[in-house]
């Protein structure tokens, strides 16, 4: 199916407008691009196309002409909205505090059939679908005809609040084919006719225009959980968006936070308190429409959710409409093992130590690098290397690589990995993960413990970070001289000068000193410049 027909029966809005204005927007000859016209008393009215304005009377629009229009119109809801009888148009009306209508809002409603085939697939799958957009994007337009579409072959009721679905008056618009349409005697009611409907008229799929307030996001998932295909909107443009929502954040499952064991903790490599997904999502799927033509879909919203929450989002699929109707589908593309190879630190000159990829270096045994006049000296230089971190805290490995300055790329899964980093007794026990990276070849770091300093001892050989000197960094002893001066200032030394070091070591042993809750500044010249530790 392609997007061809265009029902929008302007001429019944051009009717209820002043005559001035009919002919402007005639005249205009852009109806395919017309979005809505603005009348507000004492400006100018104006009309709004999907790329500009334009003024559609050379004087300000009055009271009479306002009052005029909204003889014309239905009537007015608590939402004060109204519409023309058996049309997709809307017209929204401003009131000063007397209740009097001093603006009106005519947004142009049209069915556009075929809009629906570039997801046509996700919406007969059965399973609930959410949409997302920005006002005006074509998100109603697109409900409305999953509505005809779904109607075809099963029960469908829609949940009319404004009546943009099925148009104004008692007798749906035939836009929406055979399906049924409850409407809403006030928009705060709008979760009571919600379960009415499943409960009253046994339908197989509902739709909901507008979800957004809380009862309306409790009743979605009171009407899924009986087994009803939901197909709605909601108020929002992203996934993100919509997880930062308290109102609405159920419609994804919800967050929270909750405590960790120390086992879990360390398995997952992150702190023992993490937000959560709090229950499974109302809806399957999600649709963010970016453009008229260009959607991006999460495909299981649960997953989704709980990637984002663990601080790596998944690509979602992208889909897009070109000029010639062809429907384009773009899916993360996975990560292969030979572009794992060519990355930073699997592959070294034989000068710094190479480590090739059926090497397992084993950090114990470690042996120094030596030195050459390519060691890289500034992290600007340096490629970013994925770590998979396996019993090793997560946190502490994120921070080690932002305090040296090295890009690590912590991943979740060995698949998007270039090195496996973990402890001792897992390497020990052959623990699954450390026998699939040995079969994938990829490079194994073992530590004695979960140290910042046997970390960041790490991360300087897997960055091949050594002094200019030739000399590697000796992280035990810049530690206990550090500790050493801060124990000293806390029992009573005014203030205690480390030994001269370079910026690195210099940048490592602040950073120790700040966690102590003490002050430390640098003094002196290069190459004699050093750290000065001291009480506020």
């Amino acid at each position: 199916m392609t997007q061809h027909r265009i029902t929008d029966d302007l001429p019944s809005l051009l009717a209820v407008l002043p005559k001035e204005y009919a002919e402007s927007i005639k005249f205009a000859n852009n109806a395919d691009n017309l979005l809505e016209i603005v009348v507000d008393l004492g400006r100018e009215p104006i009309a709004r196309f999907i790329d500009h304005e334009m003024t559609i009377a050379n004087h300000e629009a009055t009271q009479a002409e306002v009052d005029e229009i909204v003889s014309l119109v239905g009537e007015f809801d608590a939402d004060n909205r109204a519409g023309i009888e058996r049309t997709l148009h809307r017209i929204s009306a401003m009131r000063n505090k007397h209740r009097a209508v001093i603006g009106l809002t005519c947004r142009i409603g049209r069915a556009v059939y075929g809009t629906i085939d570039i997801i046509e697939d996700l919406v007969m799958s059965g399973k609930s679908i959410l949409l997302l957009g920005r006002p005006g994007i074509g998100k109603t337009t697109m409900l409305r005809e999953a509505a005809r579409i779904l109607a075809e072959k099963t029960r469908v009721v829609i949940v009319d609040t404004s009546n943009e679905i099925g148009g104004d008056g008692d007798v749906p618009h035939p836009a929406v084919g055979r399906a049924r349409r409850m409407q809403v005697s006030q928009p705060s009611l709008q979760h009571e006719v919600m379960i009415e409907a499943v409960e009253n008229h046994n339908p197989e799929v509902i739709i909901i225009d507008e979800i957004g307030r809380e009862l309306e996001a409790a009743a979605a998932r009171t009407i899924a959980e009986r087994g009803v295909q939901l197909v709605a909107t909601a108020h929002g443009r992203t996934l993100e968006n919509l997880l930062l929502n308290p109102t609405l954040s159920d419609l994804i499952g919800g967050i929270e936070s909750v405590t960790l064991s120390d086992e879990e903790a360390r398995r997952r490599g992150t702190q023992k308190t993490v937000l959560e997904r709090r229950a499974p999502p109302t809806f399957d799927i999600l649709i963010e429409i970016q453009q008229r033509d260009q959607l991006v879909i999460h495909q299981d919203v649960a997953t989704a959710v709980d990637s984002m929450l663990r601080g790596f989002a998944l690509e979602p699929e992208i889909r897009h409409r070109d000029e010639k109707g062809r429907i384009h589908i773009q899916k993360q593309k996975p990560r292969s093992s030979k572009q794992r190879a060519t990355s930073q630190g699997l592959k070294r000159s034989s000068q710094n130590g190479s480590i090739g990829k059926k090497e397992k270096p084993n950090y114990q045994n470690n042996k120094k690098l030596s030195s050459s006049k390519n060691l890289v000296s500034s992290p600007v230089s340096l490629k970013k290397v994925s770590i998979f971190p396996y019993g090793v805290a997560r946190n502490r490995l994120q921070q080690s690589a932002k305090r040296l300055g090295v890009p690590a790329n912590i991943v979740r899964s060995l698949d998007q990995a270039d090195v496996l980093i973990t402890l001792k007794s897992y390497y020990r026990n052959k623990q699954k993960p450390v026998l699939d990276a040995e079969e994938l070849g990829l490079p194994v770091f073992v530590l004695r413990s979960n140290s910042n300093s046997q970390i960041e001892q790490v991360l300087i050989e897997l960055f091949n970070l050594t002094e200019v000197t030739g000399k590697q960094l000796d992280l035990e002893q810049i530690n206990q001289q550090a500790l050493s001066a801060i124990e000293a200032v806390r029992n009573g030394q005014n203030w205690v000068d480390l030994p001269s070091a370079s910026a690195r070591v210099r940048r490592l042993q602040h950073e120790l000193i700040r966690q102590a809750e003490l002050v430390s500044h640098s003094y002196g010249k290069e190459p004699n410049r050093h750290v000065r530790v001291f009480q506020e």
